[in-house]
């Protein structure tokens, strides 16, 4: 039998000067800058409950970084939460989660991402995930 596998959860979370509909939709948005999709050199999309997601990254040394996964809650403009595969998270389903709570006329968006790996692979993610953030609130920050 094979022994489970030890998992790492993350949070990481931006003020996004935004509306919460502003920052929610601009998540689901592959246009919009700091998003994964917007990542993506391929991406199939379809951001409903039950929707799939694919997107694949070919970094700079040309390796292929596939992602996929099921959107599980999409709840416009509070919560999007889907789940997550990728090489990096070793073959397990990953939960990501992320809330958008106003904050004045900013928006609070908290990004968790649950079961990951507990190596090096799963704890980039959080590295991953605040270089979007930071990418994602810098667009709002220029209008």
């Amino acid at each position: 039998m094979k022994p489970e596998m030890k998992t790492i959860d993350i949070e990481v979370s931006r003020t996004i000067p935004a509306s919460t509909v502003e920052v929610f939709d601009g998540w689901l948005d592959p246009e919009c800058p700091g998003t994964p999709w917007n990542e993506a050199t391929k991406l199939v999309l379809d951001p409903q409950v039950d929707g799939l997601y694919y997107w694949l990254f070919i970094n700079e040394k040309g390796e292929h970084k596939p992602h996929y996964g099921r959107f599980t809650i999409v709840d416009r403009p509070s919560k999007v939460q889907y789940t997550w595969m990728s090489l990096h998270t070793r073959g397990l389903e990953s939960l990501v989660t992320v809330t958008f709570q106003p904050k004045g006329d900013d928006t609070l968006l908290t990004l968790r991402h649950e079961n990951l790996p507990d190596d090096e692979f799963g704890r980039g993610h959080e590295k991953g995930w605040e270089y979007l953030l930071n990418r994602f609130a810098d667009r709002f920050q220029a209008g």
